[in-house]
């Protein structure tokens, strides 16, 4: 239980007598009145990161940033800092949590020009608000929320009212003067932002940081978008000079991918509009425990099982005694359904220990009967794969491709029997 006190109920009590002239002012405009001119928005000199965002960032938006710690949250915004600040003038970086000597040495380390760069180690909110309105900058970065603190509530810092009465302050901030504003938040062990549900809410953008500590690929993720797709992913390479963006993805997920090796297949997936190919590897061994071992990572536990049973009563493959463990390389983590083809083809080539044919990638959603279905995207998906050199590509049933690398299949059997006769 924490104590709150109500410092609004003087400004409650003006409100209300003062509601003639207030509704005075509120005149309502009719819509069509409206302008609609959208802003340009500031490019972030990362194209991953604009991608993500939409495009850009939209002047007086607020932008959420989360992710475990050392994903690369604050070199990121550091590093959007420094161009922001190149190009339309200065950025205000404040920080909580760190002295200003640390923010000059990661500054150095990632060669950035900290000329356009004004640092302020500060957790007060309202003596932030004044800075904010005496500079007037192009960006602020608040480095983190949960560090801020209001006069207006006594809870300490991290609390869900200080998290939300700060938050409500830099968004008023922002929509009345026009200057983005970039939240770096903690997160909880689960992985989820921490703090109140009702502070994505406030926020225009949310986005998250994935990725696995023992690789330096990191996936960026939009989570909610008022400008843009929530679909888009931007991916980074983790390096000591900073986040180096990865232009072609598929590349590097199958740089270490050896094709003669049983247990793996690659897929062709959808992260919003750009397609990925990943690699699955695939497990299956005889158990020592009364209850066979499922473990996925990269990959819904719920729908291995699914694919598992499909395996067994449509495909004639038999891991009812067998553990499975499944892993998307390289780190990432795939919801996308068009893996369960793949997957289900590099659990039986593990269960034959027979390796898939070099060159053949799957696209392809699994039924419960065993029919492959339909996936959307499919030209791109086929695109990437032929562009990276497969020479087959199994696809759901379709006539769009006459291509005789493109093989359409019906059923899994039917690419079982094909692969592993």
């Amino acid at each position: 239980m924490i104590e709150e006190v109500d410092a609004r109920t003087t400004t409650s009590k003006r409100s209300r007598s003062s509601v003639g002239s207030s509704a005075l002012e509120a005149k309502p405009v009719a819509l069509v009145d409206v302008r609609s001119d959208e802003a340009p928005r500031m490019l972030t000199g990362m194209p991953e990161l604009d991608r993500v965002l939409g495009g850009g960032l939209v002047p007086g938006s607020v932008v959420l940033v989360g992710g475990d710690p050392g994903m690369g949250k604050s070199t990121l915004t550091l590093q959007l800092a420094s161009v922001i600040g190149q190009r339309y003038g200065n950025a205000l970086y404040v920080t909580g949590e760190e002295s200003l000597h640390q923010i000059k040495q990661r500054a150095d380390r990632l060669s950035l020009s900290a000329d356009a760069i004004v640092v302020a180690s500060e957790t007060n909110i309202e003596r932030i608000a004044a800075l904010i309105e005496s500079m007037q900058p192009q960006l602020v970065v608040i480095d983190s929320v949960q560090t801020m603190v209001t006069d207006l509530l006594e809870s300490s810092a991290g609390s869900v009212a200080q998290v939300r009465e700060c938050t409500a302050l830099l968004t008023r901030i922002a929509k009345r003067s026009g200057i983005p504003v970039i939240l770096i938040g903690h997160v909880t062990k689960d992985g989820m932002i921490a703090g109140p549900k009702v502070l994505e809410h406030m926020v225009d953008t949310v986005l998250q940081f994935e990725g696995e500590g023992t690789y330096s690929y990191r996936v960026l993720r939009a989570l909610k978008n008022r400008y843009g797709s929530t679909n888009e992913i931007g991916v980074f390479d983790m390096q000591s000079t900073g986040l180096l963006e990865v232009p072609n993805p598929s590349e590097v997920l199958l740089s270490n991918r050896r094709a003669d090796e049983p247990g793996t297949a690659v897929v062709a997936v959808m992260e919003g509009t750009r397609p990925l190919l990943v690699e699955v590897q695939a497990l299956v061994s005889a158990s020592g425990y009364n209850v066979p071992q499922r473990v996925s990572s990269g990959y819904d536990s719920k729908r291995l099982q699914l694919i598992l049973a499909v395996l067994e009563k449509r495909g004639g493959v038999q891991v009812r005694q067998s553990d499975v463990f499944v892993n998307i390389a390289g780190g990432i983590a795939i919801q996308d359904p068009a893996i369960d083809l793949g997957v289900a083809v590099a659990l039986a080539s593990s269960v034959t220990d027979t390796a898939v044919p070099q060159g053949c990638a799957f696209v392809g959603e699994l039924g419960l009967t065993g029919e492959i279905r339909r996936v959307a995207y499919l030209e791109q998906r086929v695109q990437e794969a032929l562009r990276l050199g497969m020479t087959t590509v199994y696809v759901p049933p379709t006539d769009k491709f006459a291509s005789s690398s493109i093989v359409s299949v019906e059923r899994l059997s039917h690419v079982l029997s094909a692969l592993f006769r």
